[in-house]
């Protein structure tokens, strides 16, 4: 049934797509599909949390495996590295469904709370990365976990990774390494001594 919501979404828009035609094209009930989801808003986050996990397992990503093992990273070059590598497999698995969230937000108060949600989640994650590095003191001189958190926000968005993969071409390979070794150099000391030396103004 989520599959049929996905297309349906796709080719029409989230909000031309009704739940009776979800439910056509999924041959399931509309009483089914009430019964599991509730509304077309719990259909979309559904879809979009089992894109962000890569299954419908009931573990919180947090717990997952990757993100533990880049936590408990004893260098920060792999810690970041681990990172870039997370965050292009989910962009890369949530990018139809994700523009399909960020056009229905502009007009729909249930998509945008879902928006909302999720970018504050993006942000706990990545603020726990940047909370780990900052403790390991293993940030540039002048960093501030605060400031690294914003960096990490920044450079592994969903847009970034839309304007250099989906517009420009990049490949999600290549994307990785770009953003690996651009988190490297924004957020870890650098040995070049006309690097800055502080985030803030």
């Amino acid at each position: 049934m989520l599959d049929a919501a996905r297309t349906l979404f796709l080719e029409r828009g989230y909000g031309a797509t009704t739940i009776e035609g979800i439910s056509s094209a999924s041959e399931i009930p509309q009483a089914t599909v009430y019964r599991l989801f509730s509304s077309k808003k719990g259909i979309l986050k559904a879809l979009l949390d089992t894109s962000v996990a890569g299954d419908d397992e009931p573990v919180p990503v947090a717990e997952r495996t990757q993100v533990r093992s880049l936590l408990d990273a004893t260098r920060p070059e792999d810690s970041l590295a681990r990172l870039a590598a997370i965050s292009v497999e989910i962009n890369t698995r949530t990018a139809p469904i994700y523009r399909i969230l960020v056009s229905a937000a502009s007009s729909d108060t249930d998509a945008a709370a879902i928006l909302d949600e999720l970018t504050r989640q993006r942000q706990e994650g990545q603020g726990r990365v940047a909370t780990a590095l900052a403790r390991a003191k293993a940030l540039r001189p002048g960093f501030r976990a605060q400031d690294a958190g914003d960096v990490i926000h920044a450079l592994a968005s969903p847009e970034l990774y839309h304007l250099l993969v989906v517009d420009r071409g990049w490949s999600p390979a290549r994307y990785e390494r770009w953003l690996a070794d651009a988190l490297v150099t924004q957020l870890l000391p650098s040995s070049d001594p006309r690097a800055p030396t502080t985030a803030r103004a």
